[in-house]
């Protein structure tokens, strides 16, 4: 069995994370020019990595934040398994203080465990967590050994708690920003263990 390193990562700043803009995967936002500039030091930080395999999602932001890894002709897979999760009716609204205050009650239900519960139109956790899956099997049983993987913040969350075996109601526990890393070893056939966490080392140039 190849053993997988993992190198997980959070797409670079768009002008709807900038704006406080509700984001997900109907939303197909460009990186900006601070997303550049994350995206430029995480691979003058990594270049020396030698990647055996590239995931991405579907939406464009996670391409471009690891283009230049890309560039390089490492085999890269889009996967639309990995998407944001779905906002719904919310994509592309301010998040106001109403606004924030029925995410707040949404975060709620699910720390409850109210995981099918979703935002009107949008997806629940446990729907984003059987794509994920999917997508997850797809990285594992594929080839290679040092995967590079670029996605989403919520999407992350979920993606961590379902490599780790955690009950999605503490997903919450996985922070994240824009280019941040996570690095994932597996030590067995179902074991990962977590290296690096939310780590932006490579950014404190910035």
């Amino acid at each position: 069995m190849q053993r997988k390193k993992i190198y997980l990562v959070r797409h670079g700043q768009t002008d709807f994370n900038l704006k406080g803009v509700v984001q997900g995967s109907g939303i197909d936002a460009p990186i900006n020019e601070t997303g550049r500039s994350q995206a430029a030091a995480f691979f003058e930080a990594y270049k020396d990595v030698e990647f055996d395999q590239i995931y991405h999602t579907s939406l464009i932001r996670t391409r471009q934040s690891i283009q230049q890894f890309v560039d390089r002709g490492i085999p890269t897979t889009a996967l639309a398994e990995l998407n944001e999760i779905s906002w719904g009716e919310y994509e592309g609204t301010p998040m106001t203080p109403q606004e924030n205050e029925y995410y707040l009650h949404m975060l709620h239900q699910w720390q409850e465990g109210n995981l099918d519960y979703a935002i009107a139109g949008g997806e629940s956790p446990n729907q984003v967590a059987v794509r994920l899956q999917r997508g997850i099997d797809k990285i594992i049983a594929g080839p290679g050994e040092t995967i590079l993987v670029c996605m989403h913040g919520r999407a992350m969350r979920i993606f961590l708690s379902l490599i780790f075996h955690y009950d999605l109601r503490y997903m919450d526990q996985f922070e994240h920003s824009n280019l941040c890393l996570y690095l994932l070893e597996q030590l067995g056939e179902d074991r990962f263990v977590l290296r690096k966490a939310n780590d932006r080392a490579h950014l404190k140039a910035l």
